[in-house]
């Protein structure tokens, strides 16, 4: 049985300058809503996260916006926040983090910045720290993440990812493909005994 009830998207507060970007979000989320999974994202209601939530609510989706107090006035407006299903006020990022993983059964990643990099990328050595096998996804719009993931290749050809099985993102080019791939992988989403929170705490 698919055990992908809620899904983690991680994406730019910004529009980015190609509307692609803000429709690929609309499209990602819109999808999610239509299968019956819940998004959990960030909590911004700009740019391509605030896509995101439109396309999911538009579509009748659940959703969980997770946000540090300190971005709530940056990202989004409390009235718009009032939208959400739920919402998450955390004290600063790393509760952030912690709380979008633990209410996430995958991870996706759709364009943005070094925000964006940062979290997908500490989900990825998570999993190649053997602490969960969730599914993670790169949505590689226009080519966006081209580059990112060649870095993957070659610090894995270098020898410097020692684990590359357990560090395999999914990629795709069409967003509304995202959820039929994760579906697809059929992935146990159970982190081991010892769980992400010792990682965490680690870091």
């Amino acid at each position: 049985m698919n055990t992908i009830r809620s899904v983690c998207v991680y994406c730019g507060s910004s529009p980015g300058r190609d509307g692609i970007y803000v429709e690929a979000g609309r499209l990602l989320g819109h999808s999610l809503a239509r299968s019956g999974l819940r998004l959990v994202y960030g909590g911004g209601t700009k740019g391509v996260m605030g896509a995101v939530a439109d396309g999911a609510m538009r579509a009748g989706g659940q959703v969980m916006g997770i946000i540090p107090r300190f971005l709530m006035n940056r990202e989004a407006t409390e009235s718009a926040l009032d939208r959400l299903h739920e919402v998450v006020v955390t004290e600063n990022m790393h509760q952030r983090k912690h709380r979008m993983f633990e209410e996430s059964d995958a991870f996706v990643a759709l364009p943005g910045g070094i925000g964006t990099v940062e979290e997908i990328v500490e989900i990825m050595t998570w999993a190649q720290l053997g602490h969960h096998r969730k599914p993670m996804v790169f949505v590689n719009v226009k080519g966006f993440w081209n580059p990112m993931l060649a870095l993957i290749d070659h610090m894995t050809s270098e020898g410097f990812i020692h684990t590359a099985h357990n560090v395999k993102p999914l990629v795709v080019d069409d967003p509304e493909a995202v959820v039929a791939t994760i579906l697809a992988t059929g992935a146990s989403v159970d982190a081991p005994t010892g769980g992400v929170s010792s990682v965490i705490d680690k870091m």
